[in-house]
């Protein structure tokens, strides 16, 4: 049987006297191709009746939209059981849990099973995970997947337009010259070591980061972090730049020993879900070795 996905959706009143075009694309992140295939195949109807796309809606139209499996490609996600995973939110459309400190968020070879993905696969069995972002390796907390594929190119976007806020733990090395502040410099690849990536590097791309303290020990600072762009490695290496590395970063902190553990916690994720609309905000508790 195909597999389809279908949402039942009511105007705004933001959004009356808007195109049906305007309402799938702008308030609803709908990408064009899909929307291409919603018309084609009248898909979407508006009170029950198929509408071409200008015509206009009314505040408290009934919106139906329904996606089939064939509009997206397909994925397989090998299952594995053996970590049993902390969920924070979820819903029909998308899951945050809580990622374990020391484990990759997704598989690299075709055959790997022993990443986070791969845990929540066999969580949602017989239904699939989607990638939405990433966190390193050795950073826990608090991480999106999707639990269908309609979903997946919204979220994406939402990244992309810095609706999706993301907010990190960290312990870092000394004391911050000012209790707050924002780090704006460019982030490329590393010249000579492939799993780096440094200021101004080969291919740079623009990167913000905002901090502000939270608590100081006699050597070191706590700091609350929010990201303006998403960059590989951007809270690591933005304080590394600023002379302050995350404690026991195994790639920029020269002082870590191989045991240690690297202390940059995803503390909260906050978000209007897709198609409802509904505002998120979601903590993931602070490991006791922050404390």
């Amino acid at each position: 049987m195909t597999k389809k996905w279908q949402y039942e959706l009511i105007v705004p009143h933001e959004y009356n006297n808007k195109s049906i075009r305007e309402y799938l694309s702008r308030y609803l992140l709908i990408p064009k191709h899909l929307i291409f295939n919603l018309r084609t195949e009248q898909r979407v109807l508006v009170n029950q009746k198929y509408l071409p796309m200008n015509f206009p809606i009314k505040t408290n139209d009934k919106i139906s939209l329904t996606f089939f499996e064939s509009d997206f490609s397909k994925q397989i996600i090998l299952t594995n059981s053996k970590i049993k995973i902390d969920v924070l939110y979820e819903d029909d459309d998308l899951i945050i849990v809580n990622k374990p400190r020391g484990i990759k968020t997704h598989h690299n070879q075709p055959n790997e099973n022993t990443t986070l993905i791969n845990y929540v696969a066999d969580y949602l069995k017989p239904k699939q995970p989607y990638m939405i972002h990433r966190l390193d390796q050795e950073t826990s907390g608090a991480i999106i997947f999707a639990k269908n594929p309609v979903v997946v190119p919204i979220l994406v976007e939402m990244i992309k337009q810095k609706s999706i806020k993301r907010n990190y733990t960290a312990w870092i090395k000394g004391h911050l010259k000012d209790s707050y502040g924002t780090i704006h410099e460019a982030i490329g690849f590393h010249p000579s070591d492939q799993r780096k990536r440094q200021i101004n590097g080969s291919k740079a791309k623009n990167a913000i980061t905002h901090y502000q303290l939270i608590k100081s020990s006699k050597t070191n600072d706590l700091v609350q972090i929010s990201l303006e762009t998403g960059r590989t490695h951007q809270i690591r290496v933005h304080f590394a730049y600023l002379d302050h590395p995350l404690l026991s970063d195994p790639l920029y902190n020269p002082e870590t020993k191989s045991n240690d553990k690297m202390l940059l916690h995803s503390s909260s994720i906050s978000l209007t879900t897709p198609f409802y609309h509904h505002e998120l905000f979601i903590n993931s508790p602070i490991p006791n070795e922050f404390k």
